[in-house]
């Protein structure tokens, strides 16, 4: 089944962007309107999170974001035979920041969100980057498929560590300086273990592993934000969410990432992977002492950055 796969996928990468594109403006038309995949869950979500738009300005956001969602997945098949040079052309950011963080011998760890394209984010940067470069990734059901992203996520040097086991895979890396990539907006399966906050308007749990990690070892937290400024092309740019993660009080630096991805979301909401519910857990009165954006000390210091 893998061999199988893999040929087709391999077969597809191989084809011209141009066609590419084609190809995926035809599955735009079968996904948005003819399936309708998750449409209701996403325009759900958009009316939490712009109740102020129109219903036509939040379905103008809604087809954007499936036109991007689409280019996402067939960009991604592109990484198993593009070059470093085409993908340099494709993804552009400025790594001074962690060259200078690599030059203080310091181990650092970067928050961003499901934000379009991430696949190409975690090539460019892992090929780039002098860091051993770790990225938690949650494994997917099908053996075939997550062997074949697996290859696609590992061929520009990335070290990729299960979730479901990151006590033991951080083991070889502890006294290496590593680069730990995660995705901190996750949508945590406990919600009684989680820190609660006001997200684009409304309560929303976020996961606590992000924050921990950061405090456990005090290394700096890098903020990731990514703009697609046309088709196909992507620009990224880093700033420091916290050089001391464990002088802050508790929940801080997980606030301070919520509200910069509120900033990138409001800028550019077709790139955010609104497919997922978002808000899928109701709060109630007793979330009231996991909340984050009530603590004082939280507060004020989100009104500083």
């Amino acid at each position: 089944m893998y061999y199988l796969l893999y040929a087709f996928v391999y077969g597809l990468s191989l084809l011209p962007f141009w066609f590419i594109y084609g190809v995926a403006d035809v599955l735009f038309v079968l996904v948005y309107w003819v399936f309708g995949y998750r449409k209701k869950i996403v325009l759900d979500n958009l009316s939490h999170a712009f109740p102020s738009l129109s219903e036509r300005e939040r379905a103008r956001i809604a087809r954007k974001f499936y036109r991007n969602l689409i280019d996402n997945f067939l960009e991604s098949v592109k990484l198993l035979t593009i070059s470093n040079r085409q993908l340099s052309k494709r993804f552009v950011c400025d790594y001074g920041l962690m060259e200078r963080l690599y030059a203080e011998g310091k181990s650092c760890q970067l928050h961003l969100g499901h934000v379009f394209n991430w696949e190409y984010a975690n090539a460019d940067f892992s090929s780039k980057t002098q860091f051993s470069f770790l990225v938690v990734y949650m494994p997917i059901g099908s053996k075939a498929v997550d062997r074949l992203f697996r290859g696609l996520r590992e061929r520009f040097g990335t070290i990729l560590l299960p979730a479901t086991d990151m006590k033991n895979a951080m083991v070889p890396y502890r006294n290496k300086q590593y680069v730990l990539t995660l995705v901190a907006e996750q949508n945590p399966g406990n919600p009684e273990n989680s820190y609660w906050c006001s997200f684009l308007g409304r309560p929303a749990p976020f996961v606590k592993g992000p924050e921990r990690g950061a405090r456990l070892n005090n290394i700096p937290a890098v903020f990731v934000s990514i703009r697609k400024p046309r088709r196909g092309y992507y620009t990224a740019s880093l700033s420091i969410g916290a050089d001391e993660p464990r002088s802050l009080p508790e929940g801080e630096l997980t606030l301070r990432f919520v509200r910069f991805m509120e900033k990138e979301i409001r800028e550019q909401p077709e790139i955010w992977l609104w497919s997922h519910r978002r808000w899928k857990w109701s709060y109630k009165d007793e979330y009231e002492r996991l909340r984050i954006d009530l603590q004082r000390g939280a507060s004020a210091a989100n009104d500083n950055i």
